[in-house]
């Protein structure tokens, strides 16, 4: 359970350890663990470090026990660190591991899950020695050991106090011992250099979002050493669906175990009985017993999409939906879920569980650092949705782009209950002035065919920013085209959406579509503020509504829509406001008379919407002056 350990600098000591080898020869060795010497398999050396190259192939005799063990090569020995020798036990660290893995060596287990040295030496270690050290802790069985190789003269010098990191359960306060037991893995590619390739190909058969996430996934198929590891000593999980026959004596035969036909699963050997057995040979000699395991968390959510599809239960189900179309799940278990389904799916069905996967960042405390219990920085969410409200949140969390972290900001979740309040009042707003019963009309007015031919624009870019999963960019298009709408066009609009005639029935059939359209755009992001208004004025769901389309939106312009109209009369009233709040005004304050100064391009835009403009402005009078400036300037006369 790599995923779960962590690296402390702690006190320790180097003991210079002298072994024996071909014809007497002196071969010295530093190691902190002395009392793993009854464990020693090998010793190890640099391909390239000439001292000990005569000696790589031979054996050497180990101090105290006279144990003959290997010597070999191996590039992970540092030649600079210590005498370059290395002693191999089964195990004081990880890369005993992998040199014993690598290098096919023996097993000399003497450290038990309890942490005290085992009461019978391994086979072929003297027991006269061991006893001394058989039932010890291991920090007692180092004090014994070393005082015995001072005695043996095997002990060269005084051991040499270091600080060195050492191997912790994250959770724990004493460092991790590497015991031996039976394990059930499965084939990942760690041992097996085609299926490696074959894994790393499906990782760039997949579409990450973002791309850059691959290399993650790049980087842990290609340093893979070993198999993956799937069985746990747990209470509780799936079980490991095996039995072992139960020889005379009552000893399991563990190379050949009982497996259930593939139509009994799921089968549990706790409590079921194999083929051929029944309840009453559990345990008995020539009976059988049943794995005591469970398999690993990721063995079984690895099967997530298979399960979800109906697998092995509903074919018909399974053939339209696996593969799936997306897998969002965070980064940093790129290696352990997202990974874990690949060789799941790869091995079983041949193909990736599904074609895009996108990966999410981590929530950091407003200081941008993880989240941590240990650290008593952690923000639940209870209280915010209790607070703000479920949209409010959501606006918040979908502001994080994809694989980037995101800083809780309360001043981001207020703007966003801002945003739903805004929503519920302009909506409220839009319906009361009948946009509900003008949704199939056409808008004919200048202004409203700008407002919608920019609602169109941002139809699309929503659009395609959803379906390149960037719903942050989708959310960011929305809502600054729904800000002018509200600070803009209804203001510039509302005076003859109050009134009657054509411009009056265009402005609602504006309103009505433009409300329509914004609903299901915000619907992904504030689902209850989005429903809630739709249930005002349409039946069904705005979750299961169609999503809009220009299709939509342009079949409500009757003719062509230029979204500068918009833009500039916007920009006319912001300045027409200035004026009034620098006067402190009111902004319902009669202007006399307006001069709009500009180029004449610009003019001759505004002449289309200065009705609406005076309207909005309280204007009685506006004079159009053609000017060399760049662009547009209001001259209020109060």
């Amino acid at each position: 359970a790599q995923a779960e350990l962590e690296d402390r600098e702690r006190p320790g000591a180097y003991h210079r350890l002298r072994f024996t080898g071909p014809g007497g020869r002196e071969v010295l060795i530093d190691t902190t663990r002395p009392e793993l010497l009854p464990a020693c398999v090998a010793l190890v050396c640099h391909p390239d470090d000439e001292r000990y190259a005569d000696l790589v192939g031979t054996t050497v005799r180990s101090p105290l026990f006279g144990v003959e063990v290997p010597v070999h090569a191996h590039t992970l020995a540092d030649p600079a660190k210590g005498t370059g020798m290395v002693m191999v036990c089964t195990f004081g660290d990880l890369s005993d591991v992998t040199w014993w893995r690598d290098l096919r060596l023996d097993t000399r287990v003497v450290i038990g899950r309890d942490g005290r040295l085992l009461p019978e030496p391994p086979v072929g270690v003297p027991a006269q020695p061991y006893a001394a050290l058989a039932g010890q802790t291991v920090n007692g069985a180092r004090r014994e050991i070393v005082g015995m190789l001072a005695d043996a003269g095997d002990l060269v010098g005084e051991p040499r106090a270091i600080t060195h990191p050492v191997k912790f359960y994250e959770r724990g306060d004493r460092p991790l011992e590497i015991v031996s037991t039976r394990q059930w893995y499965l084939r990942n590619g760690g041992r097996d250099p085609q299926l490696r390739e074959e894994l790393l190909a499906r990782g760039r058969e997949l579409r990450w979002v973002p791309e850059h996430m691959r290399h993650r996934y790049d980087h842990w198929v290609g340093g893979l050493t070993g198999d993956w590891l799937v069985s746990r000593q747990r209470f509780f999980g799936v079980p490991v669906p095996v039995w072992y026959r139960l020889d005379d004596a009552g000893e399991p035969d563990r190379f050949q175990p009982l497996t259930p036909d593939e139509s009994a699963l799921p089968v549990d050997p706790s409590s079921d009985a194999p083929a051929g057995y029944d309840e009453s040979q559990r345990g008995r000699p020539g009976g059988f017993i049943g794995d005591p395991d469970v398999l690993d968390t990721w063995a079984t959510s690895s099967l997530s999409p298979q399960i979800v599809g109906g697998w092995e239960i509903d074919p018909d189900l399974f053939g339209r939906v696996f593969p799936m179309d997306l897998r969002p799940q965070g980064h940093d278990i790129i290696r352990t879920w997202l990974f874990s389904t690949v060789v799941r799916s790869h091995l079983e069905h041949g193909v990736l569980p599904w074609r895009d996967a996108e990966l999410s960042g981590w929530i950091l405390d407003p200081d941008r650092k993880k989240m941590s219990k240990s650290k008593g920085n952690v923000v639940t969410p209870m209280a915010l949705l209790e607070q703000s409200g479920s949209d409010a949140v959501r606006y918040w969390a979908a502001s994080g782009k994809p694989g980037m972290d995101l800083a809780y900001d309360p001043a981001q979740i207020k703007i966003g209950r801002r945003l739903a309040t805004k929503m519920l009042n302009a909506s409220k707003f839009a319906l009361g002035l009948g946009a509900g019963d003008a949704l199939r009309a056409a808008a004919t007015e200048p202004l409203d065919r700008a407002m919608l031919a920019e609602l169109s624009a941002v139809v699309t870019a929503a659009t395609t920013a959803l379906e390149g999963y960037d719903h942050t960019a989708a959310l960011l298009a929305t809502e600054s085209f729904f800000w002018r709408f509200c600070d803009d066009y209804i203001e510039l609009v509302k005076e003859r959406a109050y009134g009657s005639g054509p411009g009056a029935d265009s402005a609602r059939a504006a309103l009505a579509t433009a409300l329509s359209v914004q609903l299901r755009l915000f619907a992904p992001v504030l689902p209850f503020v989005t429903e809630e208004v739709w249930s005002w004025w349409r039946y069904g769901s705005v979750h299961r509504a169609p999503w809009p389309t220009t299709y939509e939106v342009g079949r409500a312009i009757e003719g062509e829509g230029d979204p500068e109209l918009l833009r500039i009369a916007g920009e006319a009233l912001s300045q027409v406001r200035r004026a009034k709040s620098e006067r402190k005004l009111s902004m319902r304050a009669e202007v006399p008379i307006a001069e709009a100064l500009g180029p004449a391009v610009l003019l001759e835009k505004l002449t289309l919407v200065s009705d609406d403009l005076r309207a909005a402005g309280r204007i009685a009078k506006l004079d159009l002056l053609p000017d060399r400036t760049t662009e547009l300037v209001i001259a209020s006369a109060f």
